[in-house]
């Protein structure tokens, strides 16, 4: 019953309140008539829009009566942001570490289990309570969890992407505490003194998301070599030459 007048704009807000870290579907309906109570003539054919056909309301003698405007609503429960992980590294080396992500709250229901069990993408193991997750590199829809590494800024991306490197090396599902632990193997090789930040972005494809922040320190690289300059004489000049060999163009 809500009267709009000619160009004017109705806001409809939409609350979302998650009980669980799977994706939640709706649709937002409204549907609209004249405010005189008339219709809108118009000639269906055998051509006509499906979308359309779908989306209007007929009169008995063939007139809209009322149309409908749909919008589907997903919502994509997203945890709290974890804990901040520092992996530090003196610059002209590198470093191999293991970092330990917990993934809270993920119980699926018995059809997502047998659905998972069957469809292959859920391997069981020795232990009554723990499965095995196939998890892959990048955004696919083929897999349980996906896992992306995001940059604040193109400029960061720039200056941490080719010097770092996270693959997944162990995981685990306990599906009694809902806790899925994924054990990430990171490589961080700088070539220069920085501090960035970076997150790594966890999805389920049921529909749950995990942040983890991830801080990349590199320290002052260790001295090169020691020039010592050896005086010839008191107000004299002593020379000492060396090279620098510069890796990039």
């Amino acid at each position: 019953g809500i009267h709009l007048a000619p160009k004017e704009t109705l806001n409809i807000p939409v609350l979302f309140v998650p009980h669980a870290m799977k994706m939640y579907k709706a649709e937002v309906v409204v549907h609209v008539r004249k405010e005189n109570g008339e219709n809108w003539s118009y000639e269906f054919s055998a051509g006509s829009n499906k979308d359309l056909n779908r989306n209007v309301f007929l009169a008995e003698n063939g007139e809209i009566e009322g149309i409908l405007w749909r919008y589907p609503v997903h919502g994509i429960p997203e945890a709290p942001q974890q804990k901040l992980v520092v992996v530090r590294c003196r610059a002209r080396q590198r470093v191999e570490q293991r970092v330990e992500m917990l993934l809270m709250g993920v119980v699926p229901d018995a059809t997502a289990v047998t659905d998972a069990r069957n469809s292959g993408m859920v391997d069981g193991d020795n232990s009554a309570n723990t499965q095995e997750v196939k998890v892959t590199d990048g955004f696919s829809a083929a897999a349980e969890f996906l896992y992306e590494l995001q940059y604040q800024s193109n400029e960061i991306r720039s200056q941490l992407e080719s010097l770092v490197g996270m693959h997944l090396v162990q995981k685990e599902w306990d599906t009694e505490s809902g806790i899925v632990t994924l054990i990430f193997n990171v490589v961080f090789a700088p070539n220069k003194p920085m501090r960035n930040k970076a997150t790594l972005m966890i999805q389920w494809t049921a529909g749950g998301a995990w942040k983890f922040p991830v801080q990349f320190i590199a320290t002052e690289p260790e001295v090169d070599d020691v020039i010592n300059i050896e005086a010839v004489g008191l107000n004299k000049e002593s020379i000492v030459g060396f090279k620098l060999t510069s890796q990039t163009r």
